[in-house]
């Protein structure tokens, strides 16, 4: 699941985090999805999940809610772990590979940038052009990156969670089961506190911006 949301967006960037974010959630979910299918749970298949289009994966509510507060989310993908030969194993797998969607993207976006730049099609356009396209780039790069590690959080409703439940014991991953709900209002006291997200959700923040910086000049190494 992704959610996002702990900063504003300015209005004249809305539309560029929008669109980045509509990628960001199909692809994230399509991966859960795919992956599940090839270990032979049909049950996101059947239910039209196993697609790139946005309208299967994108909930009504989140996207309203990324316009008037920055915070959204895309729907759930159906799994059923009994069909999986290894159901935990391949329940970690399945679950990790939405976040690692993300990381790819990320990395994808930093490869475009400086491809564009290298080969002249960034400065073809006018400055208008190119300062869309340095908004949307940056936006796709740190927006992804941050999803990668936000994902990771070992919080209901976040893959994080989901990822602890099958890694430890069968007793302790019902228990986890049984409180999910207790975990989401964590997460919601972390998400909104100002005190509580400064301490939490911030670091995690910077984390991801260091992330993508630390790539951006890595990958950039290879083009300048």
């Amino acid at each position: 699941m992704n959610m996002d949301g702990w900063f504003a967006y300015p209005t004249a960037e809305l539309p560029f985090a929008v669109l980045v974010l509509i990628i960001a959630f199909t692809v994230h979910e399509f991966a859960h999805a795919y992956t599940a299918y090839k270990f032979g749970d049909n049950t996101a298949y059947d239910a039209g999940r196993v697609t790139l289009n946005p309208r299967v994966h994108l909930d009504v509510l989140g996207m309203i809610l990324i316009l008037l507060a920055g915070f959204g989310w895309a729907k759930p993908v159906p799994v059923n772990q009994n069909r999986f030969k290894h159901p935990r194993l391949m329940g970690v797998i399945v679950t990790a590979a939405g976040p690692l969607s993300n990381f790819v993207l990320g990395l994808l976006g930093i490869i475009l940038y400086y491809v564009s730049i290298k080969t002249g099609l960034y400065h073809m356009g006018s400055v208008g052009v190119q300062d869309a396209l340095q908004v949307f780039f940056s936006y796709f790069i740190s927006l992804n990156f941050l999803l990668f590690i936000f994902n990771l959080i070992p919080l209901p409703p976040l893959d994080g969670y989901r990822i602890i439940q099958n890694v430890v014991p069968l007793k302790v991953g019902y228990k986890m089961e049984q409180n999910m709900q207790w975990g989401i209002i964590i997460f919601l006291l972390l998400l909104f506190i100002p005190p509580l997200r400064a301490v939490t959700i911030s670091p995690i923040l910077n984390f991801s911006q260091e992330l993508a910086a630390y790539f951006m000049g890595l990958l950039g190494g290879l083009f300048i």
